[in-house]
């Protein structure tokens, strides 16, 4: 939220200027916008990353489990350095040093990719429309999946509380994805100012219970 300042007549302040761009002499006090939207993309872009361990981890727990239910240590430790190396390859190399380098006038995405693609000239350019159709699909595939498993995985969390939560897991599952998919289809930039700031605290929590457990070790 921001405010603004009415300059009174004949100020000298020189922050406040009658003249130049700004010619209604407002400022405007708050935050700058690059803060808002870097907490925006936080809930928008980052949520899926920092909430897919979550479920991650557990399947993949259950997957090293012996035949006696036990599990070894370095099974643990294979499991959490592939969740690790996932996630400075996909996020680090793949996110960051790769497709923030290459866009398209500003933008990014599989199709605009396949639009800047399209300009160059080879023997596989023919094939440049089959890779954005099969990326588009793999991408729509994981924006269904995703939401459906990670909010299932955290409906679940129920049961740990209380066996009777069970036959309510599955509705209740339904009512959230519903209500996300709702307030949605209002525009992203709702979806930001809500899930931003949560998804900001469920970081700095991981991180804080994370740094805590690398102390006592």
């Amino acid at each position: 939220m921001t405010t603004q300042v009415t300059s009174p007549e004949g100020s000298d302040d020189p922050g406040i200027s009658s003249g130049g761009p700004n010619t209604s002499g407002h400022r405007r006090i708050g935050p700058p916008p690059f803060l808002i939207l870097a907490l925006g993309s936080i809930g928008v872009v980052y949520g899926d990353i920092g909430t897919s361990p979550l479920y991650a981890l557990r399947e993949a727990v259950k997957a090293a489990l012996l035949k006696d239910g036990a599990i070894s240590e370095p099974a643990i430790l294979g499991v959490l350095s592939l969740m690790i190396w996932a996630l400075i390859l996909v996020v680090t190399v793949k996110y960051v040093l790769v497709l923030l380098n290459a866009d398209n006038n500003g933008e990014g995405g599989t199709l605009s990719l396949m639009a800047l693609a399209q300009r160059g000239r080879g023997k596989f350019l023919l094939s440049i429309p089959l890779l954005g159709i099969l990326g588009a699909a793999l991408f729509y595939g994981d924006a269904i999946i995703t939401p459906a498993i990670s909010v299932l995985s955290a409906v679940e969390g129920l049961n740990l509380i209380t066996p009777a939560f069970e036959p309510f897991v599955l509705p209740l599952t339904l009512f959230i994805i519903v209500g996300l998919f709702l307030v949605q289809s209002q525009g992203t930039g709702r979806v930001a100012a809500f899930f931003g700031p949560i998804t900001l605290v469920w970081f700095l929590a991981i991180a804080a219970v994370g740094l805590v457990h690398i102390f006592d070790h």
